[in-house]
């Protein structure tokens, strides 16, 4: 049986901060629980694109268990180096940490990867001598980076892997080229926007899908196909 989304784990970890406390396929099919919907599209809000930017490329990926949103996670983590910074948005429970715990994986750190909500980031080092994982929770904090200037996030970012939970429109200045992860229950899913509800057995299997939309903004980004990269 699948974990649920964004479950309660445990492990070692560095905390710091001010606060309290496969399956991958295309469409066609490969029975692994992650279907690329298109490639190349732009699934970033305007505001998030500053003027002159380069253009976003992006994907769109249904995601069927958390299982598989951790495996999504590992396949990111492939892309990602020394200096990247990722923004994750959705409802509370939409796989944010799941993801991120899958991310941790793929790049091997230290540590379970859990919601850092009370105590707003957790740094995992590599096991490896790679870049560290910088896990922050941004949901607490509405005044963007000034709340956060204890974290000294534009010190660790040169040399770390940085996901923010909650970070939109809070730390989009910290760099011009970023990752988004959009998560979504998918329509028809208890829980999802639209008026339609499905049948009580099929709304028990659909409660697990996801929507994800993943767009690179910046020239990091330029170029690269999320969509071939992360379905597989």
């Amino acid at each position: 049986m699948d974990a649920p989304y964004d479950s309660t784990d445990t492990g070692t970890d560095v905390d710091t901060g001010t606060g309290p406390g496969s399956g991958l396929g295309t469409r066609t099919g490969t029975g692994s629980g992650i279907s690329a919907r298109s490639g190349s599209e732009s699934g970033i809000r305007a505001a998030t694109v500053s003027a002159g930017a380069p253009a976003a490329t992006g994907a769109q990926l249904t995601v069927g268990t958390p299982d598989a949103m951790r495996e999504l996670g590992r396949r990111l983590a492939g892309l990602l180096r020394m200096g990247d910074l990722v923004l994750l948005s959705g409802r509370l429970g939409a796989g944010k940490t799941t993801l991120t715990r899958g991310l941790g994986e793929g790049l091997d750190v230290r540590g379970a990867v859990t919601s850092p909500t009370f105590v707003i980031a957790r740094v995992h080092p590599s096991l490896h001598g790679g870049p560290p994982l910088v896990h922050v929770d941004a949901y607490r904090l509405g005044g963007g980076l000034d709340e956060m200037e204890d974290l000294d996030l534009d010190v660790s970012l040169p040399e770390s892997v940085v996901v923010v939970e909650w970070g939109e429109g809070k730390v989009e200045e910290l760099s011009e080229d970023r990752l988004h992860v959009v998560i979504g229950r998918a329509e028809g899913a208890p829980g999802a926007e639209g008026p339609a509800s499905p049948p009580l057995d099929e709304a028990a299997a659909a409660d697990d899908v996801r929507e994800v939309t993943v767009t690179g903004v910046g020239s990091r980004w330029a170029g690269t196909d999320l969509s071939a990269a992360l379905a597989g």
